[in-house]
């Protein structure tokens, strides 16, 4: 439950944040070029849009096309934390693809082009403290099948002396984030990546499987499973259709690509135009918890993303397309009944809430995230591709990159009194 105070700062935020998006054709996108090969800026700068073709034997189509996000700029998602008080500072912050207009984003959200100043804006706050010696730091990946190999460097650093701050920058208390996680669209994605990146470990922790054997079952399937990845120009990607308007798959599956206008009053610069992805309603990340040698394990699946250089490790099952899920044909029948007898037939869920997606580059992109405890009489026969992992285990591997991001924010917010 949010309190008073929070609430009244956020209602202010509201009311003084001021954003107006329109949808407009992609061909008439002020300073980008909608050409046949790809969607880019004039400065060559910020990100592109272009087409991505994929072989592999992993998912029930063998091959397919898309078009796909290439950003090849690291990015900043950072988050001050006060030592003396042990309280974070994050931001109200609009984005053009937010369903509520303001989200609480980290401290600093900003990619190389907007920190260098290429859109000719104002300068980004607190950015200084993210160049400093004492600092946590972790480079995690994005969603890969959306961008192509995208990376952000995700930051704790830390400070013991008063800042000075404006009215859009807050600090929070770990119980008060606590609360705001099971608001609807409250915490921003950005904000759950940093937070997720540095979560403590167990002291004690007993994997049902040894480091050896997990090396191993990896190795097999890496040997097993293949992904091919090739950009492509828009104009030849199959099975889409590319109009003046949108971007969108033949089949209305998936996401499209669309324009917008933005105008704002709190932002580096006031006023800009792009593409941005626009995918189904709601999407489903969820994460079956089950207990074995007294420590917590994670039914995790191997997993090979289009816009991924390996294999990783995801939630127990995940979906871009929650609504008539059953019917999907890029889910298994195993993943179908998973959510049909494990998440919507429950009553032992630790975490039901529905987040948004980052709305700088999607367009009200809503996961519904959930998971459940199960008992210890609750046995599945998992498919090759399913592992149960202990806590430990988990970290380490979001240490490695190994994790992908719906996992790991789940993983983050089941576990976020663990966080540095």
């Amino acid at each position: 439950m949010i309190n008073k105070n929070i609430l009244n700062w956020l209602n202010n935020q509201r009311k003084k944040q001021l954003l107006k998006v329109e949808k407009i054709s992609l061909s008439k996108l002020s300073k980008w070029i909608y050409s046949k090969r790809e969607i880019y800026h004039k400065s060559k700068r910020f990100f592109k849009i272009a087409g991505l073709r994929i072989q592999s034997n992993f998912y029930n189509k063998k091959n397919w096309d898309q078009p796909i996000i290439i950003q090849n700029e690291i990015g900043i998602l950072g988050i001050i934390k006060n030592v003396k008080n042990n309280k974070y500072l994050l931001q109200a912050k609009v984005e053009p693809g937010n369903i509520n207009k303001i989200q609480i984003s980290p401290t600093v959200q900003a990619t190389r082009s907007n920190y260098s100043g290429i859109h000719g804006g104002k300068t980004i706050p607190f950015l200084k403290y993210f160049k400093k010696k004492n600092k946590n730091f972790s480079l995690q990946t994005e969603q890969a099948f959306r961008y192509y190999n995208k990376k952000n460097s995700n930051i704790i650093t830390y400070v013991s002396k008063k800042i000075e701050t404006d009215e859009k920058f807050r600090w929070f208390s770990k119980t008060e984030i606590s609360n705001l996680l099971r608001e609807e669209n409250l915490i921003n994605m950005d904000t759950l990546s940093v937070f997720s990146s540095f979560i403590k470990k167990k002291k004690m922790d007993f994997p049902l499987i040894s480091k050896k054997k997990l090396i191993n079952w990896k190795n097999s399937l890496n040997k097993k499973y293949f992904l091919k990845n090739k950009i492509i120009s828009l104009s030849s990607v199959k099975n889409w259709n590319l109009t003046k308007n949108k971007i969108y798959h033949q089949k209305n599956n998936y996401f499209s690509v669309i324009g917008i206008k933005v105008k704002t009053n709190k932002r580096e610069i006031t006023e800009w135009n792009q593409p941005i992805i626009m995918g189904s309603k709601m999407a489903f990340a969820g994460y079956l918890i089950k207990k074995f040698k007294n420590t917590n394990h994670y039914l995790c699946r191997y997993i090979l993303k289009p816009g991924s250089k390996a294999g990783t490790f995801t939630c127990s099952v995940n979906t871009s397309r929650l609504k008539n899920y059953k019917k999907s044909k890029d889910l298994t029948n195993f993943q179908k009944n998973l959510i049909s007898k494990y998440f919507f037939k429950s009553k032992d869920i630790l975490y039901d809430n529905i987040l948004s997606d980052e709305g700088g580059r999607f367009y009200h992109s809503q996961i519904k995230y959930m998971a459940r405890k199960l008992d210890k009489n609750q046995n599945i026969k998992l498919p090759d591709s399913y592992i149960w992992l202990s806590q430990n285990q988990i970290i380490d591997l979001i240490n490695k990159q190994k994790i992908d991001i719906e996992a790991r924010l789940l993983f983050g917010i089941i576990n976020f009194k663990e966080t540095i």
